[in-house]
Order: C-alpha cells, then sequence, then structure tokens
C-alpha cells in the first residue's frame, strides 16, 4: 500500500541497478509541511544519484503517533513497495529538517509506534541527516513541535521516549548534522547533544555548526555559511557509497568544511 502523501523522485542516473533511497520529512512545527524543505531537498537528493521520497506525514490536529506512523510505513513502502524505482533495499536513509529532524531521529532511535507491524527493524534507517533538528522534548526544545505532537503536559515517559538524544544505541545509523549557532526557534544544543551521543555509543557521526542562520534556511543556497551543507552533506554521502561523485562534491571534499 503506498503512503498517504508520498511523493518519489527518481535518481539522475545513468547507471545501471539499484540505487540508494532517502525519506525526505519536511519542518514546520508539526503544524504542516514547509514546501522548501521538501520537493526542492529531493531533487537535489536525486541530482546525486539517490532516490527521494517525501512524506507529508499527519500533523495537528493529530497527534502522536500519526507522524511516526506514516514515517515508518513510508520506510518499509521505499524498501519494498510497488513504487517502480530500483531501490537498494539494504540503503533506505532519511532526512529531515526541524520538527522533520525529530521525526527522523525518532525514526533513527527506533522510538515506539504502539503498530507491531510497523514497529521493525526494516523501519529503521540505514542513515539519516539531521537539519537543524528539533531532538529533545524535555530540554533546549521547540515547545511548539512538543504542542503540537504531544498535546498540553504530556507524560514524562512519552517526553523521554520521543527525546533521540536519550534513545541512542550502538544500532542508532550514523548521521550528519547541521544547525546554526544563533538559532532562536530550535537551540543548536539539540544538534550537540544527539551528535554527542552518537558519538558515545561508538556511531559515526558529523556535525557542522555555522555562525548564523536563521531558522528553516532549507537549501540555504542564498547563504554563504550555511549554503556550504548541501556540499559537505554530498561529500558525506559519497564516501559513504550512497552518492555519485560529481566536479562540486570532488571539490567540497578537497577543500574541507571551511
Amino acid at each position: 500500500m503506498m503512503p498517504r502523501r508520498i511523493t518519489a523522485v527518481p535518481a539522475c542516473t545513468e547507471a545501471a541497478g539499484t540505487r540508494p533511497a532517502i525519506l525526505v520529512l519536511p519542518g514546520g512545527g508539526y503544524a504542516h509541511q514547509a514546501d522548501h524543505e521538501a520537493e526542492p531537498v529531493a531533487e537535489w537528493l536525486a541530482s546525486l544519484g539517490i532516490h527521494a521520497f517525501v512524506l507529508r506525514y499527519r500533523v495537528a490536529p493529530d497527534r502522536h503517533p500519526a507522524p511516526l506512523e506514516d514515517a515508518k510505513e513510508a520506510m518499509l513502502y521505499i524498501r519494498s513497495g510497488p513504487h517502480g524505482l530500483a531501490v537498494d533495499h539494504e540503503r533506505v536513509g532519511v532526512l529531515g529538517f526541524s520538527a522533520g529532524g525529530h521525526l527522523a531521529a525518532t525514526l533513527a532511535t527506533a522510538a515506539a509506534s504502539g503498530n507491531r507491524d510497523l514497529d521493525v527493524a526494516a523501519a529503521v534507517p540505514d542513515l539519516s541527516v539531521l537539519c537543524y533538528p528539533v531532538v529533545s522534548l524535555i530540554q533546549d526544545t521547540h515547545q511548539g513541535s512538543v504542542d503540537n505532537l504531544l498535546g498540553e503536559v504530556p507524560p514524562s515517559d512519552l517526553l523521554t521516549g520521543l527525546s533521540a538524544d536519550l534513545n541512542v544505541t550502538a544500532r542508532t545509523p550514523p548521521a550528519f548534522l547541521w544547525h546554526t549557532a544563533d538559532d532562536e526557534a530550535v537551540p543548536v544544543a539539540n544538534s550537540l547533544n544527539y551528535a554527542k551521543a552518537l558519538i558515545a555509543a561508538g556511531v559515526p557521526a558529523e556535525l557542522h555548526v555555522f555562525p548564523e542562520g536563521r531558522h528553516g534556511l532549507g537549501l540555504a543556497a542564498a547563504d554563504p555559511g550555511p549554503g556550504q551543507w548541501t556540499s559537505l552533506c554530498a561529500s558525506w554521502l559519497v564516501r559513504a557509497g550512497w552518492a555519485e561523485a560529481t566536479a562540486a562534491t570532488a571539490r567540497a571534499a578537497a577543500a574541507g568544511p571551511f
């Protein structure tokens, strides 16, 4: 069955055989989805030779576990569904922005939805890309996302279970994260703490913190600092064997992050 509101953008490649795929989860505080963090991002991934799937997951007034159910259903569909794309079933990742980054991180840390058909290993991504993500629902969080996802005064065990930094294990997939230091909506501590938890668990993590930049930049093409994230991430995906090397990724790899 096709998940609700999912759009596929095939990889732009002449290579034969299967290709990796990445599920794209736009942000929007669990109130809506930001269009600039959706199809444009999928098209960028497709340019790297990666199949991309954009999911318009349920948001308020729907609450947890609705978004997580949608995301897990999408992961299973990408791995083995009738979408017609040649997907490498062992290389399916997730990329999320802000609240979509929270949803991506809860996928990566195998948060429970309560649905046995969805709470399975195949619903956990093989890597994650987290862009100015909401990670914690307990400290340094985005309260609007918490309220929209869980309502007022949610139980403490649910807040803990959906705070990805508290649920990292050695089985959590590698992650690429980026944030801006002066993000006034979602504090940079979210990315710092998730990267710290990954490293402590022995999981590879790459984190880039740019000094300046407003929240919600998306691809950030017009921002000379944060705008580097796409080339840095592309190089990371090339090194992981997921993306096809291009002239741009080769230059970024040679130049390093600065």
